[in-house]
This record gives C-alpha cells, sequence and structure tokens, in this order.
C-alpha cells in the first residue's frame, strides 16, 4: 500500500468489480456521459470555429475593413493617408469603388453589390477563381466577375452576357428618364464559400467608374485593410481624427450581425450540449451517495482503524474525481477524433453536404483545455456533499448492531 492512504482507498473503491450493481451502472453511465458530452461538445465546437475562420478568412478578404469616403481632399487629410500607408496594422490601401446594382438575364434579377477592382492594386478574389481568368477585367471594357452560387442563379457562366442596371443614376432618353445600365461580359466566375457568394460581384474599377459618372479619381473612396479585421477597435483608437478627416464605414456596420449571429449560435450549441455534461455529473454525485450510504459499515471501520473524518471525506473524493477524469479524458480524446475526421465519418455514414462541401475544423487548443478543466472541477464540486455526509458517520451508531 502507498500513501496518502486515502488515495489508495479511494481508487481501490473506484476500481472494485464488486458492489451494489446499480451503483456501478450508475458510475459507468457517468463516466460515458462526460466523454459523449465532451465528445460533442469538442466536435461542434471545432466545427462551429471553422465556420467562423472560414468567415474571416474567406469574406473579411472581399470587403474592405475600413471604407474611406473623400468628402474633401485637405492637406491635413493626405497627411493621414501617408499616416496609414506606412501603419503596422494597415495591410494594403487602394482606390475603392461599390455600387448597389441589379444584374439582370433572360432568366433571372438579383440585387448585389458591385465592387470595381483597379489595374496594378492588389485583388483579394483572385485565390477564389473557380474559371476564366480575372485577368480579362483589365485587359477589356465592361467584364464582370460573379460568383459560383450568382453564376447558377442566373444561368450565365464565362463569355456570357449579363445586363447590369443601376438604380441609384439615371440618364434621359426619348422614352423619358431610365436607369443607367449596360452590358457586361462575365470573365471569371469565383467560389470563396462564404456568405459574400450571395451578393458580391466584381467589375474593372475604370468601367465601373464610367457608369457611375466618376471618371476622375480623385472622387474615388479609399478600402483599408488590416491585417487583422477584428482588430477594428485598436485601429480607431490608434488614428483618433480618422472620422473628423472622412466618412468613415467598416466591415463591422456592414457584415457584423452575422458574425455576431455566428458566434451567439456558438455560444447557445456549447451551453446545450455542456447540458449532457452537467447532466453526468449529477450521476457521479448519485452515485457516490448511494456508496456511502451502502458501505457505512466499512467507513466505520475504517475510523476505528485511525482515519479521521477528513480521510474519510478524501476517500470519496477520490473516487468521484476518478470517474471525471477518466470520462474527461476518454471525452477530450474522443472528440479530437471526431473532429479530425469528421468528413470521412460523414461520407462512410452515407451523408453529404450540399455540392459535396466539406466541414471546415479549427481546434483551439486553449478551448480543450478549459473544457477538460470545467469537467474535472464540476466533477470535484459533486464529491463535496457525499464526502461531507461520509466524514458525518459515527463509528458506534453503525457498529451497534453487527
Amino acid at each position: 500500500m502507498f500513501q496518502p492512504v486515502s488515495l489508495f482507498v479511494g481508487l481501490r473503491y473506484a476500481k472494485a468489480a464488486k458492489g451494489n450493481a446499480f451503483i456501478s451502472f450508475i458510475s459507468f453511465f457517468s463516466i460515458a456521459g462526460i466523454a459523449l458530452g465532451l465528445m460533442s461538445l469538442i466536435t461542434v465546437s471545432s466545427v462551429m470555429n471553422g465556420f467562423e475562420q472560414s468567415l474571416k478568412t474567406a469574406m473579411l478578404d472581399l470587403i474592405p475593413h475600413v471604407q474611406l469616403k473623400q468628402s474633401s481632399r485637405s492637406d491635413s487629410s493626405a497627411q493621414l493617408i501617408k499616416q496609414l500607408t506606412s501603419s503596422e496594422q494597415v495591410k494594403r490601401i487602394q482606390p475603392y469603388l461599390t455600387s448597389d446594382v441589379i444584374l439582370q438575364t433572360n432568366k433571372e434579377l438579383v440585387g448585389v453589390r458591385l465592387q470595381g477592382i483597379f489595374k496594378g492594386f492588389s485583388n483579394p478574389v483572385e485565390r477564389h477563381i473557380y474559371s476564366g481568368s480575372s485577368d480579362r477585367l483589365a485587359q477589356s471594357k465592361y467584364q464582370l466577375m460573379i460568383s459560383r452560387y450568382l453564376s447558377s442563379k442566373l444561368g450565365v457562366g464565362v463569355g456570357d452576357e449579363v445586363r447590369v442596371i443601376m438604380p441609384d443614376i439615371s440618364s434621359y432618353t426619348p422614352l423619358g428618364r431610365v436607369p443607367m445600365q449596360r452590358l457586361f461580359s462575365i470573365a471569371a466566375v469565383y467560389d470563396s464559400n462564404s456568405e459574400a457568394d450571395t451578393s458580391l460581384a466584381f467589375a474593372d474599377g475604370k468601367s465601373l467608374a464610367r457608369l457611375m459618372r466618376r471618371a476622375d479619381s480623385s472622387t474615388y473612396d479609399l478600402s483599408i485593410t488590416l491585417h487583422d479585421a477584428f482588430s477594428l477597435n485598436d485601429f480607431y483608437a490608434a488614428y483618433p481624427q480618422l472620422k473628423s478627416e472622412f466618412e468613415v464605414d467598416d466591415w463591422q456596420s456592414q457584415q457584423g450581425t452575422l458574425f455576431a449571429a455566428v458566434a451567439m449560435e456558438k455560444r447557445i450549441m456549447s451551453l446545450l450540449l455542456g447540458l449532457i455534461v452537467i447532466v453526468a455529473i449529477f450521476n457521479i454525485l448519485s452515485a457516490l451517495s448511494m456508496m456511502v450510504s451502502e458501505k457505512q459499515g466499512e467507513v466505520a471501520i475504517l475510523q476505528t482503524l485511525g482515519f479521521t473524518p477528513q480521510m474519510i471525506g478524501r476517500v470519496f473524493m477520490v473516487q468521484g474525481l476518478y470517474n471525471g477524469l477518466v470520462g474527461t479524458v476518454i471525452g477530450v480524446l474522443l472528440g479530437i477524433v471526431v473532429a479530425n475526421y469528421i468528413n470521412e465519418i460523414l461520407a462512410f455514414s452515407g451523408l453529404s453536404l450540399l455540392g459535396g462541401a466539406r466541414l471546415p475544423v479549427v481546434f483551439s487548443p486553449s478551448g480543450l483545455v478549459i473544457m477538460a478543466l470545467v469537467s474535472v472541477f464540476m466533477s470535484f464540486i459533486a464529491t463535496l456533499y457525499p464526502a461531507k455526509k461520509a466524514a458525518n458517520v459515527l463509528p458506534a451508531e453503525v457498529l451497534r448492531y453487527e
């Protein structure tokens, strides 16, 4: 036997094969409940992290993190732009033109936001090209790049023509005032697998400027892309004069509700799956409480052999913690394995996502550690009442009729 003696006796109780079958049944399901709860929690959290990361890397790469409308050309504004260009927080600054338009074909009408791409500046959509080539945007006039989703909905492909209608800009014709419109050719189709695919299209910046009647480059807005889109508040704090020099818009005002909804959904799912772990923790409490009642005679004998009430309490705390630790370790390992092979498991089960897409999985090491520690801590809390109940057993009362 090894020291401390409470640990030895507690582990013997935890590993004992004999005893009340009902208590053993509850103990087994408390371990299984913790394991299944953690496995589900880790799997769902990892997939939700993957979706959030996909939105961040795909969608936020296609839209400007900060948009500056140049209402004036003061010297202070020009100086501020120079400061932003050399800032460590800023990844790139480039001209920006955008307009809400209607794309029309013989099959469908779709409202989208049309964004201009200028030659000589970074093209964030380049890495998402599905078919065609973005080079045609700069080589020819009135070229358009749409998403794979819009291509399917409009029933067009590379080389086809789409009519672009601008409701906010109109021209006079013999038939009266009509919205500005022009036929554009599809130069490329992109696929970012993000929400942007449903409402974002791209065109050559100069062609879009002609259509918007903004040929003067001094009237273009500025698009600022940060190294970390989620450091927006720090960026504003570093340049407090920004909002006084420009009309400022950013991704949080345009798409912030989407990311807030994803974050809220992740928290709600984690809370619901965490309830499985909580139910399993209550099973530990129930099993220990019944074991204390069943083993009162043994507890009394241990006290007569010199065990103090504190040592008796630690015996049952060790037993409960053992169940919690075993369930936590199994749950974490199963969660990592299932999350890592979730797409293969779905394929083996005959389940597949629309379009053959794969679930994105991103593990959070800190999240795994926190979930494991919370599970063990809750297991410890569940042992306090049974341990106190065991410590209060009176040997004389129990052994009176033995």
